[in-house]
């Protein structure tokens, strides 16, 4: 079987009161442990994109990072990291943004993409959207265009993909948290 989200599912520990109370942290660092789990995470993304016309994979700091860069060498893609502030070398551009439990700020460096990139912007999990829609402002500001967003969790009673869908944003996740 190519993907068993049960599974899959199976892996994610739920932190409770982390990093702050009242949030029910996802936590996704099993998958990594455990082979069988992370073989089925990256096939499913592989078979997924393997046809699309993607070009670039762009990915947020820091647990997008470690599935997306696996996915760029096996579709054999370039890789754009987004990053917090202050992690990039070289001339940047960044976001401003809110997240459930604070503020924070994306950095990209420029001329990571340009007019014609076709780009899947990846990350380990969509909560309120705040994240990914700086990442999704940095990279249509360089002409971009984000073809669609992949997760590997979605919790859709905060908003975040009802958010990315009304920016007419497809999204793709392997699984959801209902009430999280």
């Amino acid at each position: 079987m190519l993907y068993d989200d049960f599974y899959v599912k199976s892996l994610i520990r739920s932190v409770e009161d982390w990093p702050k109370p009242g949030i029910n942290f996802r936590d996704i660092t099993p998958i990594f442990s455990d082979p069988k789990g992370m073989r089925m995470v990256v096939d499913a993304y592989v078979h997924r994109y393997i046809t699309s016309d993607i070009t670039h994979i762009a990915c947020i700091d820091a647990r997008g990072f470690l599935i997306a860069a696996v996915l760029a060498y096996e579709l054999q893609k370039p890789l754009i990291l987004i990053r917090k502030k202050g992690k990039l070398p070289g001339k940047t551009i960044s976001q401003a943004y809110d997240l459930e439990y604070g503020s924070a700020e994306l950095e990209i460096q420029e001329n990571s993409v340009k007019t014609g990139d076709n780009v899947l912007l990846f990350d380990d999990l969509i909560a309120t959207g705040g994240t990914l829609l700086a990442a999704i402002e940095l990279l249509t500001s360089q002409g971009a265009e984000v073809k669609e967003v992949a997760a590997i969790i979605d919790l859709p009673d905060l908003g975040g993909s009802q958010k990315l869908q009304d920016r007419n944003i497809p999204v793709f996740n392997l699984c959801a948290y209902e009430g999280d």
